[in-house]
């Protein structure tokens, strides 16, 4: 330990100045705040986006779009991903489990099954939704898609 590495104890350095002790203290009178207006009184809180007056931000942009309230979501489950995991884990059966246990959807994710990419095995899956491409490969080898 040199000297130039010496620095006193946190907290041990004075204080901020106290606002609105007195005009001794440098800070009384308005107590920086300035004179009239909204943020010189008591009780005031500046509102998110408030822009001082002027027409904020999210008022200035024009609104456009629509989002649908009935909409479902659905994860997306390709029939290339199925057959390279019934390739990787050997199985022919696929359900809701069986997705999240593989890490593709979550426990409250909706399922649907697209028919991209080649089916060389014989499976079973069961899903919320399947595309009609994907219906067909899958009944083509003999398998069957379930809607859950």
């Amino acid at each position: 330990m040199k000297l130039h590495n010496l620095t006193p104890n946190t907290g041990s350095l004075g204080r901020e100045k106290r606002i609105g002790r007195g005009e001794g203290s440098g800070h009384g009178g308005t107590s920086t705040r300035g004179h009239k207006g909204a943020q010189s009184r008591s009780g005031y809180s500046r509102k998110s986006g408030f822009e001082g007056g002027q027409m904020p931000l999210q008022r200035r942009l024009p609104k456009f779009g629509f989002k649908n309230i009935n909409r479902i979501e659905y994860k997306a489950i390709n029939l290339s991903t199925l057959q390279a995991l019934s390739e990787k884990l050997g199985i022919s059966q696929f359900t809701a489990d069986t997705f999240i246990e593989a890490g593709l959807v979550s426990k409250n994710d909706r399922i649907k099954i697209l028919g991209n990419g080649t089916l060389t095995a014989k499976i079973d899956v069961e899903a919320h939704a399947f595309s009609k491409t994907a219906i067909t490969q899958i009944e083509s080898l003999q398998g069957k898609a379930t809607k859950i």
